[in-house]
Parts: structure tokens; sequence; C-alpha cells
């Protein structure tokens, strides 16, 4: 069949991915179709393939210049003629571009949603075929996504002015049933196939630490894993800035990104971290979307994201080519007033009215607090995320710190009425740390100047620690045993819940570390690249690597264009003498092996 033959001859796969076909298989019956795949899953594929077997131009509308350059990019690389238009291109460099599509030089052509409805491209439009509208990033449509792009609306206008509606395919990795349902409601999508293939990603492993000598911690992990590649994620400017000096200083080779670069230094760094010339990055939520690094071993968040759609995106970025990767979050309840003080001081766009103004700020506090109980949560880290999602899970998946860490249950019914009765007595509302204060019997000024040390409850809880009261606080928070405001100044309410508390008629059991801490090292599961390979093996593939850079430097493209780590693996596990062997690893295709095929078969043999 032709599909496959494409897959094979571009792409260099012989059979396609869970969920491709059949979303190929829609797009190629003229209906539209909606996506969400886990990064790394292969979107791009559902939506290339056909765009080679449909008899127009596809255009492809995706939201930043550095996404659209490594796509044409990777299609050049395997033999298919593609464009794109942005604000990177001269207005003769974007007419060249579109004279050429014009006269079916190219098949594909990226658009930032900016430029689609100016009077030169909707010219374009009228004149050539468009067999169909793809659109990348789709929850960017959204108002309830967490990216929300106001340009992305143009894509509706544009689709109305077209002549021919042509078929329209929407992708996203990322998308709650609420940012499903409007993106097929915004994008007008008629009839379509929507296909979830799940939001888990098998080869990640889930981890959360305490916040406490974060720098420490890091440091050591980086240095444990100075010939992976990874990212670091922080909250502001400030921190990446810090731990971008701390790496210097101990030797590492990293780099930054946050917006108060200049855009050519931010271009220059990004481009050090693509072309594996500095392994670690450094950066604010600002980088990482559009980036195809198929190699990042390891994403670690300094700070905890706003919400758990951010979160997942950017621990998404560790892994795409299958081998296992590591998802480290540092949570510290300082990240909570961080993230707070954030959304007070972000920016709303002017369409907006004070009713939609306010309806956005409860959503962001909502997801805020979902984050926060991600952060404290004992059980299965991984079935929080899916759960977050709307995917049903197992208990565990053993393949989080959470599953993999020894815990011990405690009946804590009594503490937690003690608590409970004191939030009640207090009558005004106090924060966490307060009420903590006050059972442990602090003897603070604080407290004495609330009056709480005249409350019954006052000192009733001097055997527990003010961290082990507070470790209570935040799960009867995450059970809705209590309530807690969402401003900045965070307070405590009981809800209908507590009454049977109170009254005995519900027992209260949580989980807590044994003080072993950690199980004797427990398999993890997901293949790391190079699960395949003995020590020859991994002898041959750093052979390879070094190949692949020299290449890359050459041919001025990322390493990962040439072809990705789990290439290499094919190879060294095949061990091809000749090109019919060669054609049957895995990512080879007819392009590559004409650049590059000759090249790694004589590597092989030496």
């Amino acid at each position: 069949m032709e599909k496959y033959k494409i897959l094979k001859k571009y792409f260099g796969y012989d059979t396609f991915r869970y969920g491709q076909e059949e979303l190929i298989d829609g797009i190629l019956s003229g209906q539209d179709v909606l996506g969400i795949m886990p990064t790394g899953a292969g979107k791009s594929i559902c939506y290339q393939v056909p765009a080679l077997m449909m008899p127009g131009i596809t255009i492809v509308i995706s939201p930043l210049i550095s996404l659209m350059k490594d796509q044409v990019r990777a299609l050049n690389e395997a033999g298919v003629h593609a464009a794109y238009i942005n604000s990177s291109l001269t207005e003769g460099q974007i007419e060249k571009a579109m004279y050429l599509a014009g006269q079916g030089r190219y098949k594909l052509i990226y658009v930032a949603p900016e430029r689609l409805l100016s009077e030169l491209f909707m010219d374009f439009l009228s004149r050539v075929q468009i067999s169909m509208v793809t659109v990348d990033e789709a929850h960017c449509i959204s108002q309830w996504g967490q990216d929300f792009r106001p340009s992305y609306l143009n894509i509706v206008h544009m689709i109305q002015r077209m002549q021919t509606r042509p078929v329209v395919s929407a992708f996203t990795a990322t998308a709650t049933e609420e940012v499903k349902n409007d993106i097929q409601c915004v994008l007008g999508l008629q009839n379509p196939r929507v296909l979830v293939t799940g939001f888990d990603r098998e080869n990640l492993y889930f981890e959360v630490q305490s916040g406490q000598q974060k720098d420490t911690k890091i440091l050591q992990y980086i240095k444990e894993h100075e010939k992976e590649s990874g990212i670091v994620y922080c909250a502001t400017r400030k921190n990446v800035e810090a731990v971008y000096e701390l790496l210097l200083r101990e030797g590492i080779q990293a780099t930054r990104y946050h917006a108060g670069l200049s855009s050519e230094e931010r271009k220059r760094n990004q481009d050090q971290f693509i072309f594996d010339e500095k392994p670690v990055m450094v950066a604010t939520n600002a980088f990482g979307m559009g980036i195809d690094k198929s190699n990042v071993r390891y994403v670690i968040h300094y700070n905890m994201p706003q919400s758990m759609e951010n979160y997942y995106q950017e621990a998404g970025r560790a892994g795409r080519d299958g081998g296992r990767s590591e998802c480290i979050l540092f949570y510290s309840p300082q990240d909570v007033r961080i993230n707070q003080f954030l959304l007070e001081e972000k920016e709303f766009r002017e369409e907006l009215d004070q009713e939609e103004m306010q309806a956005v700020k409860e959503r962001d506090a909502l997801r805020l607090k979902l984050m926060t109980f991600y952060g404290t949560t004992r059980d299965c880290l991984r079935g929080y995320i899916l759960n977050y999602f709307g995917e049903k899970t197992k208990r565990r998946c053993e393949n989080c710190s959470n599953c993999l860490h020894e815990y011990q249950e405690e009946d804590v019914t009594e503490i937690c009425q003690d608590i409970l009765r004191c939030i009640w007595e207090a009558r005004r509302g106090y924060g966490a740390g307060t009420i903590a204060s006050t059972l442990h019997g602090s003897k603070s000024e604080k407290i004495r100047g609330y009056g709480l040390d005249r409350l019954k409850t006052y000192g009733c809880r001097e055997d527990v620690t003010e961290f082990r009261l507070k470790e209570i606080i935040s799960e009867l928070v995450a059970r809705k045993v209590l309530r807690s405001t969402d401003d900045k100044y965070a307070t405590l309410g009981l809800t209908a819940e507590a009454e049977p508390i109170l009254k005995g008629e519900r027992k209260m059991v949580m989980k807590f570390s044994k003080p072993a801490q950690k199980k004797a090292a427990a398999p993890k599961k997901g293949k790391p690249v190079s699960q395949d390979l003995d020590s020859k093996g991994w002898k041959l593939f750093e052979r390879l690597r070094e190949l692949r850079l020299q290449i890359a430097k050459e041919e001025k493209v990322p390493p990962y264009i040439v072809f990705t780590d789990k290439t290499l693996v094919d190879m060294c596990v095949k061990r091809p003498k000749d090109k019919e062997e060669m054609m049957k690893v895995s990512g080879v295709g007819d392009a590559k092996y004409e650049k590059y095929g000759e090249k790694f078969l004589d590597c092989l043999k030496g």
C-alpha cells in the first residue's frame, strides 16, 4: 500500500505506531480528525504521510519559529520538499516560497498563525489547491488551554474564507476533556474522527523530592549523568541565572534560556543545546515548545510549575526517542507562593471582559492547587497525572518514586480531629503553618499576638512535629476535608466532609515515609536507549555518535536530524553489512541512506 511505501521511503519505518494509521486513514477518506497523543508518539507522521499522498498542498499552522524550522529541516533531510512562512523571512523570501509552492515544489508549508489573514497569503490560497489544513499544538486555540494564543483564532477565519473547505486535522499532546471539546467546537471540526491514544509515557520515570538542599542534589545528579542531555526548568529568570552560575562554577557544560536575554543569545544558546555542544539547558518555561531534540534523558524542575498541563508538557520533553528518561520535581511550599505571585501579576488580553478574567483567574488557581497536590501526594505519581487528564489507571505503576518508596500507613484520626477542632475554635482563617504551630504549642510572638495560645487546642499535639502536622493538613485539603483559599495568604476552613471525622464516624489513615527511606534498588521500567548493547556494542554506539556529530557539524543540522540515538542503537544491534541490510534499520529511509548510508556502513565495518 502506498502509505507504507511513503512511511519507509521518507521516514525509514516499516510499521505505524499505535493510532497513527487510524488518523491517516481518516484524513485520506476526507474526514476531519483530532489526535491527542503524548509527546514522542509520532503526531507529525499522522499528517505528513497523507500530505504526500493528497493532490494539493497541506498548510501546517505552528506556533513557534523554532518548531517550524526543525520540522522543515527534518523533512528536507528525509527527501520531502517543505517550506515555512514566518517573521524570520523577508517579504521577498515569502513571495518566492509561495511562487515555488504554486509551481508544485512544496507539498507542505508551515505557517505562523499571525500570517494567515495577510492579503498576500489569502491571495496565494485562492490560486492553489489546498488539500488539508493541519493545526499543530491545537490546545493553543482553546482559551481554557494553558497556552491560549488569540492568533490561533485566525485559523477559523481563514478556513471560512477559502473557496473549497479542505480536510482539517488537529493535534496536541496535552488536553483535558474540556480543552478537547473546545478544540472541536472552535475549529468547527465536521464529524471528526477523534483519537486519544492515552497520555502515558511508559519510558518516563517520575519523582518528587523535597526542595531542601536542592542545589546540592541537582549538582550531584547532573554530575552522575554527565554524558547525558537534560533540561533544568526554573520559575524565574533569577533562579535560571543562579543555577546556571552554579553549574558553570562546577565545570559543567551548561547554557541558559529566558526572556531577559537578547533574541540572538537565546538563539545561540538553544542551538548549542540542540547540537549537543552544551548538554544541559537551564531555562524558564519560555523554552521548549516545539524543540524536537530526541535524546533528552532527564528533565528537572527546580521549581513547581503552575499546572499539571505545563508540567507534563515540559517533563514530556524527555525521552522522545523512547529511551528510559527521568522527570524529577523538587517541591517546596515556597514554590506555591511564587506561583501565586506570578499569577497575580499575570497580564490579561484586552478582549477579555471582567467576568471572563475572573473565570480565568479561578481556573488558574484551581490548576495550581491540583499541581500542589501532585507535589505532596503519597500515591502513584503516574496515576495522579493520568487521572488528571481523565484516564483511569491501575493503583501502582512501579516506575515512580512513590511506588518505589517504602511507606507505612498510620491511623491519624485523633490528630485530624484536633486539627479540625483547632481551625473551628480559631474562628477567623489561618494558614497551615499557623495552625500547626498552635497545635504543637509554639511560644512564638506571632502565636501569642493572635491570642492562639489561649485556645483549648493550643499545645495539645506537642508530641507531633510541625512538619508532620502540616503534612496531615495538606492531605486533608487534598481529600477535601478542608478548604484552602486561593490567594497568596491561603487560609483554611472546614467542609462538610469534616463532620463525620469530628463525630468519630470516619477513620483517617495516611501514608508516611518509613525511617528506612528507600527500598533496595527496585528495577525501574523502561529501557535505556542502549539496553540491548553489550560493552562491545556500546563502544560501537559511541563511534557512530562521533560520526553523526561530525556529519551534523558539516551539514549544519542537529545530530538527531541525521539519525536518532534509537536508529544508531538499531544499527549496533543489526550490524548491517550492505545497503539491503541497512535499509532494514529503523529510521533509515531512501534519502537518509543516499546521504549518509555508506559512511555509517564504513564505520560499522571498522
